[in-house]
């Protein structure tokens, strides 16, 4: 019997995958538990127009991701911080994945969402830092900052 997976099955195939399998195991199991249907010419149409408009919507993605790396690349956008220095040459707070996404939506209107800034630990420095951003899996850029002593 053809199903057409909606959910991953271990051993047996991926969510969307048309296959053929065992009637039992398709009717016991699959069919019973709403983890595949049967591969009608309308489930298939179905389905085939639901990956047009999936591919589609990743393709607007990834668009979007390269227009905001254009963004992020330009020289004029740099996020400014201005921070409180001690006397050893650190900041007393610290600049933050959520500070600088922040910043950058209130400085160049750029959404970035800070769960994608790759930063390994909160910057504590002044001066010139670029730090990386992955603004979809096969898109990353740099964001620029100038920190700077009040």
């Amino acid at each position: 019997m053809r199903v057409i997976f909606l959910q991953d099955v271990k051993g047996k195939g991926k969510k969307g995958e048309v296959k053929e399998v065992p009637t039992g195991y398709a009717q016991n199991f699959l069919l019973k538990k709403n983890l595949a249907k049967e591969a009608t010419s309308q489930a298939i149409g179905e389905l085939k127009g639901k990956q047009k408009s999936e591919e589609k919507h990743q393709a607007e993605i990834l668009a979007e991701a390269k227009a905001t790396k254009v963004e992020l690349e330009k020289e004029e956008t740099r996020v400014q911080f201005t921070e409180k220095v001690g006397p050893d040459g650190r900041t007393f707070g610290s600049v933050t994945a959520k500070k600088i996404a922040e910043e950058l939506q209130k400085q160049f209107g750029i959404k970035v969402d800070k769960r994608h800034i790759e930063l390994d630990h909160p910057i504590r420095a002044i001066g010139l830092i670029e730090v990386p951003v992955k603004l979809h899996k096969e898109v990353t850029a740099d964001i620029k900052l100038a920190i700077k002593e009040v």
